[in-house]
């Protein structure tokens, strides 16, 4: 009898493993807090599915699956034309969702400061080094900025992040786009590195003077302040859905291959620092029933999983854009 209980449940282990599923991916920390929530959904409303997920930043992702070794990638940062063609596979890369890098700060008593593009380009450059500075002062008139030297943090490994917010500094500083440009890991000029969105938020909190950059929702989680930034139209704008929103107003016009940049973008309440965060994914999945179960997650996330973004401070896809990657989705095969 022993014998046939064991055997029953040896059978059914087996079954279970043989009828499990398990897709794993690797990227960007931006979206990160999302993905979690994402994929800890779609495991529990479809049993014998795990989805796994590493947030390593932008450019580890894109080096994961550009080599095959995980099952989809995740970027803030399109890969290039050269990454595309160098790739072991042909991806695709799939809008998830929409966001907004935020300067945080930690200036005790402060709790919102404006920055223009050319501001925050001279901080990083290193041209700026006091928060009393008389170019940071001009746009913050009634602020009592202190005597005291900026600290500024940086991302320390290739970061989708730290693309969103060059590419911003690029298109508004000409000293920024002929110097350290637009990169998941530009020369820094000066500052100091942490790892992750999740350590630059921590820098910045235990170290009164610093300022970084961080996905809005880290801001929000770690309680430090951000400031506001000028946009292409002149006005200045402070992080949200709506902002993120309105820069993304032309996005139904991105090319097929949904490679673009919205920062910057033109708009009266357009966010300047915002920017689509993407999933790459094969073209071509050589695996019968792991590319239906990434059909089927993509499909979930461009539908079911929309409505979980404005709750993280993440901007869900537009709608018209939403059409056409279900679309594309559709095809892959």
């Amino acid at each position: 009898m022993r014998r046939v209980f064991l055997a029953v449940i040896l059978c059914a282990i087996a079954l279970r493993v043989a009828h499990s599923q398990r897709l794993n991916g690797a990227g960007a920390t931006f979206p990160n807090p999302l993905y979690e929530r994402w994929f800890r959904e779609y495991d529990v409303a479809h049993p014998g599915i795990e989805i796994h997920y590493r947030a390593v930043g932008s450019a580890a992702g894109i080096r994961q699956v550009a080599a095959g070794v995980i099952d989809f990638g995740a970027t803030d940062a399109p890969m290039t034309d050269y990454q595309l063609a160098s790739s072991r596979t042909q991806l695709i890369h799939i809008p998830a969702l929409m966001g907004a890098v935020v300067p945080i700060f930690n200036l005790p008593a402060i709790t919102t400061i404006r920055f223009t593009g050319e501001v925050l380009a001279d901080i990083y450059l290193g041209h700026i080094t006091k928060w009393n500075d008389e170019r940071i002062g001009k746009d913050n008139p009634d602020l009592h900025l202190p005597d005291r030297r900026i600290v500024v943090v940086h991302r320390a490994e290739g970061s989708g992040t730290s693309y969103i917010f060059t590419d911003y500094l690029s298109k508004v500083s000409r000293a920024w786009a002929d110097g350290p440009g637009r990169s998941t890991a530009p020369e820094w000029p000066t500052g100091e590195g942490a790892l992750r969105n999740e350590g630059v938020a921590r820098t910045v909190r235990s170290t009164e003077g610093a300022i970084g950059y961080v996905e809005l929702i880290y801001a929000r989680q770690n309680h430090l302040e951000f400031g506001e930034v000028r946009n292409a139209a002149g006005n200045w704008v402070k992080a949200s859905i709506e902002g993120v929103d309105a820069a993304a107003a032309g996005a139904n016009q991105l090319p097929n291959d949904y490679r673009a940049s919205i920062t910057n973008a033109a708009g009266p309440n357009a966010y300047p620092i915002s920017s689509f965060t993407w999933l790459l994914i094969p073209v071509h999945e050589p695996n019968a029933a792991k590319a239906k179960l990434l059909r089927d997650l993509l499909t979930w996330i461009v539908t079911t999983g929309q409505g979980e973004a404005e709750s993280l401070a993440y901007a869900p896809l537009p709608k018209g854009l939403a059409s056409r990657v279900l679309e594309t989705i559709a095809s892959l095969r």
